[in-house]
């Protein structure tokens, strides 16, 4: 039938398609874009996004990012997926109410929440992130103490 004709088609494509040419010298390029999984401690949480393979991080000292040890990474909603455990988030605001902050309902954890600075995107904790390197980021201090003066920095972080 037709479908085992394109069956056998593609197998046959496919093994004819190895390279004989020599490699390559040149070294291979990091991608410039990785998708990273992260999740809370209990793992009910879990969600994944696309970002650049090489990003900034961003250390706030105010009190909230001080006492959690946010670590911050802005990422625009349509990269951000939640994978599972919507049932599990419980959102604390405060001031403003703006800030949507998501705790999981059994560990406390707060991997991701919606930024007062960029409510268009996500912010996800690094230090939630799967198997990731921080020394390989460089961290970048922010002056969240005096919020109101230096919002305006962050605006840019939610867009390409």
């Amino acid at each position: 039938d037709n479908n085992t004709y394109n069956y056998i088609t593609c197998i046959s494509w496919a093994s004819m398609s190895t390279s004989t040419s020599t490699p390559s010298t040149e070294p291979e390029k990091e991608p410039t874009q990785a998708t990273y999984f992260g999740g809370c401690h209990c793992k009910r949480i879990r969600f994944k996004f696309l970002a650049p393979s090489k990003f900034e991080i961003i250390e706030c000292n105010c009190s909230m990012c001080t006492m959690k040890g946010f670590l911050h990474l802005i990422v625009p909603h349509e990269k951000f997926e939640l994978l599972q455990g919507k049932e599990f988030i419980t959102t604390y605001t405060f001031n403003t109410k703006v800030a949507q902050h998501y705790f999981c309902s059994v560990c406390g954890i707060c991997s991701y929440y919606i930024p007062r600075s960029n409510p268009d995107a996500f912010d996800v904790n690094v230090r939630c992130l799967d198997d990731f390197d921080l020394d390989k980021h460089k961290v970048q201090p922010f002056d969240g103490k005096n919020w109101e003066k230096h919002a305006h920095t962050l605006s840019h972080l939610s867009h390409d």
